[in-house]
């Protein structure tokens, strides 16, 4: 567990959307471009990924070759990255320029130093209920997390929640395992059919006081 990646939702990635704080996500991946940002700052090239912060940006690139999309160019018949926005930082420019350094190792997309997680193939919307203080809490979570990240998700509103055991329909959940592993299931598609609000249906996990605190 300790060298699991942490997953990401959405909205997580979206709250970073400055040059100042910029995340975004492709192919499933989470980057932290921050440092890009201050090492070109002021550069041009930063501004298709400016005008992106925050969002997923995997229509920029080849899910096979985990590169920028390319074109071949009609007039030269050369292959050409395709970047509809701009041509952005680490991009080589379509032809000889003596501002371009070729040697840039490895360019910020294929830079696993920029990586700081991966972004969730689907979230979850839950409800969290304290049966000792009869608190509910909505919580969005990512349906890979297990159910000790999704713990570590609601510390903020209640700083002893490892003092609970956590129950679903009356079954103590098992804390290493995701919320399907627990036979949380995920109804979202089948609402959806019958034109049901998905948020009227979270399953409410309740949480039952150990009688201690010490593992707040």
């Amino acid at each position: 567990m300790a060298d699991r990646p942490k997953i990401f939702t959405p909205a997580e990635v979206a709250a970073h959307n400055t040059a100042e704080d910029l995340w975004v996500s492709f192919l499933g991946k989470v980057c932290d471009l921050t440092p890009l940002m201050n090492q070109y700052r002021g550069d041009a090239l930063l501004l298709p990924i400016m005008e992106c912060a925050g969002r997923d940006i995997s229509s920029w690139f080849d899910p096979e070759t985990k590169d920028v999309l390319k074109y071949v160019d009609p007039l030269t018949n050369c292959v050409r990255y395709y970047t509809p926005r701009g041509r952005f930082v680490h991009v080589p420019p379509t032809g000889p320029r003596s501002d371009w350094v070729s040697d840039i190792g490895h360019p910020w997309w294929r830079d696993k130093r920029y990586e700081v997680g991966l972004l969730t193939a689907k979230t979850r919307w839950i409800r969290v209920i304290n049966t000792l203080t009869s608190q509910e809490q909505r919580l969005q979570v990512c349906s890979e997390e297990t159910l000790a990240e999704i713990l570590q998700r609601y510390l903020p509103y209640n700083s002893h929640a490892r003092s609970y055991t956590w129950k679903y329909s009356g079954v103590s959940l098992d804390m290493s395992r995701t919320l399907g592993e627990n036979d949380v299931l995920d109804d979202d598609h089948e609402l959806q059919q019958l034109r049901l609000d998905q948020n009227l249906f979270s399953p409410a996990l309740l949480l039952h006081f150990n009688d201690d605190l010490t593992e707040g």
